[in-house]
Parts: C-alpha cells; structure tokens; sequence
C-alpha cells in the first residue's frame, strides 16, 4: 500500500517546486519531507524527483502525482456526495487543472464552462501552451485533460473530437498593400518582406499557410513573437506585420484584411482526459464536449 502522506509529500514538492516551500505548506520540517519522500522512493526501488534548481518529477513520479490528482478528486466527490450533491455555499471548493491553447480559452472554452464552475464550486488551473504541445501537460501528470491536436489516446487517456477551430490570414490593410502586386494578386516575395507576428516559437501555423496555399515550406522571413492573444491581434491591428487570427475572433477586428481570401488553416481539436475520471472531471469533460459542438466547426469540415 502507498502511504498517503508520502504521496502528499511528493505532490507538494512538485507543486511548490523544492522542499522547503513544500514543508511550508505541509507544516512540516524540511528533514520530515525529504524523508517521506526518500522512503517512498526506497519502497518502489526508484527515483521519483529530478532535484535541481526547480524540482520536477521523473517519469515515474508523474504517474504518481496523476494517482494523486485522482484520488483528491474522488474524496472531494465523495464527500460532496454524502453532503447531497450538488455544491453548496459554504463548501470547499475543488480544483481541476487543464492544459489548453490560448485561442480556444477565450472563444469557446471559457464560455462553455463556465455555468458548470459556479455551479459546481469548481476551480480551474488553465495551462496554456500551443494545441500541439498541451498533452505534455497531461503526460507529466499535471493536468486531468487538454485540448490537444493529437488524436491518439495516451496511455491511460480517452481522445475525443471536439472540432476544428479556423484560421486566417490577415493584415492590417497597409501590409496587405505592401504584399501585392500592382495588379492585386498576393505576391510572396513582398509577403516574405513583412514581418509576422507569431504568438511563441512553438506556433506553427503561419508555416502552415506558406506550406498549404503558396507552397513554401518553412521559408526564412521576419517574426515579433507576442505571447498574449489580445497584444497579439492588437499588434496585427497596428501594422507590425501579418499573422493567424481565428475565425470566431474576426468580428472583433473590422479593419483587418485576409491576404488571400477564403485560403484558412484547420486545426482539428481533441481533448485528451483520463480514462477513469471522478464524477467533478466527468461533469467537467461533459461542458467542454458541449462547449466544442456549439461553438466550433464539426470535424468534418476540416
């Protein structure tokens, strides 16, 4: 049997990252964590920590602190539960952690939600990161779901279609002028000339438009990087450069222009969740389902 209090230990010290702020929020000497810790690891014949100058968790502690999640999941349900379901005012609140790609917080996921968080008392704990690279949250065992754009199931997981968020590529009108020719075809060449701007380095899909509609793969050209959505579409409004806005955030920007109407990106959309989620998660996992259909393209418009 797993001792609870070592597996509290090791789940502190990851999300306080080190020992002492974990013995802090344990209210317990440093000497005491580091023990439970090392007798934890002692039993299961490996290390579970990556000791540095931020603590991480190795592989094997990962599915610990995903064992972990589970279980303060069910008792919190649990407890709910013999109190007569629904959240009262009054009661704990319980926190799900997810990781999502920034575009999808703010035009659907959000909004879809958040009638099921007030009214189940619940707390999310967002991890943004690019759609490509959110399941490596859920890998770490730092989140119970993401919206990801990998279909296939990690171990342990459930991949369901949610569908397919749209994108476009668009200028100020003053840069799309710069990338034309006198006749007003989109010219490449002048397009390569301008900066784009690109939410981080993980963003590909100004190279996916230059690979699918211009036949350029990968090519060099200027980049701002703005990692925030809003500074990001309001940078593109500025003149900075051309860059990937989606479909459901161009209502919001009138006086940005497609540099080559009708030819979009499609990202088709997943979310990846536990396999054996407590009741909170189910109810959680249902929302974003709903959310997606109403609000995003079926994938079969892709």
């Amino acid at each position: 049997m797993l001792d609870p209090r070592q597996l509290e230990a090791l789940a502190a010290v990851v999300e306080h990252g080190g020992f002492g702020p974990a013995a802090q929020a344990l209210k317990l000497t440093l000497a005491a964590v580091s023990l439970r810790i090392k007798s934890l690891e002692d039993q299961l014949g490996q290390r579970l920590l990556v000791r540095g100058k931020r603590v991480r968790a190795t592989p094997a502690g990962q599915a610990l602190l995903g064992h972990v999640k589970q279980v303060r999941l069910m008792e919190a349900d649990l407890l709910a539960g013999l109190r007569g379901g629904e959240a009262r005012a009054g009661e704990r609140w319980q926190s799900l952690s997810v990781a999502i790609n920034a575009d999808s917080v703010s035009s659907w996921f959000l909004p879809g939600v958040a009638p099921l968080l007030a009214r189940q008392r619940l707390l999310l704990e967002i991890v943004i990161d690019d759609q490509d690279h959110t399941h490596d949250a859920l890998k770490r065992g730092d989140v119970m779901g993401c919206v990801t754009t990998r279909a296939d199931a990690m171990r342990g997981c459930v991949a369901e279609p949610l569908g397919v968020m749209r994108y476009h590529c668009v200028a100020s009108a003053a840069v799309v002028q710069r990338c034309r020719t006198p006749r007003g075809a989109l010219s490449p060449h002048k397009l390569l000339a301008q900066p784009a701007v690109i939410f981080n380095r993980k963003d590909a899909l100004q190279d996916a438009f230059l690979e699918q509609h211009i036949g350029l793969k990968q090519p060099a050209y200027p980049r701002h990087y703005v990692p925030a959505v809003e500074s990001f579409e309001t940078a593109i409004e500025l003149g900075l450069g051309w860059g990937m806005v989606p479909e459901q955030h161009l209502p919001k920007h009138p006086t940005l222009t497609e540099l080559l109407p009708g030819a979009t990106v499609d990202v088709a959309l997943y979310w990846q969740h536990w396999a054996h989620e407590p009741p909170s998660a189910q109810r959680l996992t249902a929302a974003v389902k709903a959310a997606a259909r109403e609000r995003l393209a079926p994938l079969a418009a892709a």
